[in-house]
C-alpha cells in the first residue's frame, strides 16, 4: 500500500519502546497517544514495551534494550530536547525531531527568530513576565497571552476589553497563565484556525492537507482540542486554493528550517478579510498528538494512509536515520 509521503508499507518487525505519560500538563494526551501507538504496532506484529516516563526512565529504557523508541511524549521534558539528548547519549534511535530542533521549536520566541527572517509570516509580539501584567497591558487589546514553551494551548488566554480579568489585569484574576513566569504577548488575529501536517518521506517532507478547526464555543484551547464533540474538523478546509497552497508551503518551510524529522504540524490563523496578508503561522509542533481526535492521523487518513501505516512509517524513518535497528 502506498502512502502520502512517497514510501510503502513496511514489514520488518522491531522491538519498540513507546515512551509516554511524563509529568507535563499534557500527560493525559500523551498517555492516549502512546496507547494508540502501542496497539497499532502490536497489531502489526511488533514487540512493544510501554514506558510511562519517570525519573528512572534512562535505566528503564536501557533495561528494555529496544531497537527504537517511539516518543509519544508531549510538553516538557519530552518535547524540549531533554529526552532527545538522553536518547542521543544512549545511542538509541527515536522518532520525531532531534535535540536542537526540539529546543528551538518548543520556544515560541526562538521559533520566530528561526522562521521570520526567511519570510514565514508570524504575529509580532513581545516577551513579558507575569508580574508586569498587573501594572499595564503589554499590547493594545485585544491580545493573546501564552506561555513561551508549552503546547496544546496550555495556559493561553485572549485578553479583550470585555474579558473579566480587569483593566489593568487584577492580581487575583483567574487567568490560565498564572503558573508561568515568562509569557509571550501577541496581537489577537481574528479569523479562522487552520493546521497542516508534514510527513517526511524518501523524496523529502510533504504537506498532507489543510484542516480548519471550528470550536463550538470559545477558542481552540486544550479542552476543545481533546474533548470529543467540542470542535469540528473540516478536512480538507473549505478555503481558497491559494490560501491552502500557502499554508502547505509555509508548513513545509517551517519543517525544513527548524530541522524537523518524522512529522510535524504547523498551526495558522487566517483573517479572511485580508486575503493572503491575513495568514500567520502561530507555531510548529514537533510532537503532534496521536490520539483518536488528533489531526495528523486524520490528515493521513484523508490522504489514504491508515493509522497503523503512519505509525510504522515514523518508526522506519527513525531507524533509517540511525542506519538500522540498534540490536541488529
Amino acid at each position: 500500500m502506498g502512502n502520502p509521503a512517497g514510501g510503502t508499507a513496511v514489514s520488518r518487525k522491531h522491538h519498540v519502546a513507546v515512551l509516554m505519560g511524563g509529568w507535563a500538563n499534557e500527560r493525559p494526551v500523551s498517555l492516549m497517544s502512546g496507547e494508540g501507538v502501542a496497539k497499532a504496532l502490536e497489531a502489526r506484529g511488533h514487540r512493544v514495551t510501554r514506558i510511562d516516563m519517570d525519573r528512572q526512565v534512562a535505566a528503564r529504557i536501557a533495561e528494555a534494550a529496544p531497537d527504537v523508541v517511539f516518543n509519544a511524549l508531549h510538553g516538557v521534558p519530552g518535547e524540549d530536547g531533554t529526552v532527545q539528548g538522553m536518547l542521543d547519549l544512549m545511542g538509541i534511535p527515536y522518532t520525531h525531531s532531534g535535540l536542537a530542533t526540539s529546543v528551538i521549536a518548543i520556544d515560541k520566541e526562538l521559533t520566530k527568530h528561526a522562521l521570520v527572517p526567511h519570510g514565514v509570516p508570524m504575529p509580532g509580539g513581545r516577551i513579558v513576565d507575569c508580574e508586569t501584567l498587573y501594572e499595564k497591558d503589554p499590547l493594545a487589546r485585544p491580545y493573546v497571552l501564552k506561555p513561551v514553551n508549552e503546547g496544546s494551548s496550555v495556559g493561553v488566554a485572549i485578553v479583550t476589553e470585555e474579558s473579566n480579568y480587569g483593566n489593568p489585569i487584577r492580581r487575583d484574576a483567574k487567568g490560565p497563565w498564572q503558573e508561568f513566569d515568562r509569557l509571550l504577548a501577541e496581537p489577537y488575529i481574528k479569523g479562522r484556525e487552520m493546521t497542516v501536517a508534514v510527513l517526511d518521506g524518501p523524496d523529502g517532507p510533504r504537506a498532507l492537507t489543510v484542516t480548519e478547526l471550528v470550536p463550538k464555543s470559545g477558542f481552540y484551547d486544550f479542552d476543545a482540542k481533546y474533548t470529543d464533540g467540542m470542535t469540528d474538523h473540516i478536512c480538507p478546509a473549505q478555503i481558497p486554493e491559494r490560501i491552502a497552497e500557502l499554508c502547505m508551503h509555509y508548513a513545509v518551510q517551517a519543517h525544513e528550517l527548524l530541522g524537523c524529522r518524522g512529522c510535524s504540524r504547523t498551526d495558522f490563523r487566517w483573517d479572511d478579510e485580508l486575503g493572503e496578508d491575513g495568514l500567520f503561522v502561530l507555531e510548529t509542533n514537533t510532537q503532534p498528538g496521536m490520539t483518536p481526535l488528533s489531526l495528523v492521523p486524520e490528515q493521513a487518513r484523508h490522504c489514504g494512509m491508515s493509522y497503523e501505516d503512519l505509525v510504522e512509517t515514523l518508526v522506519e524513518e527513525a531507524l533509517s536515520r540511525s542506519g538500522g535497528a540498534k540490536n541488529g
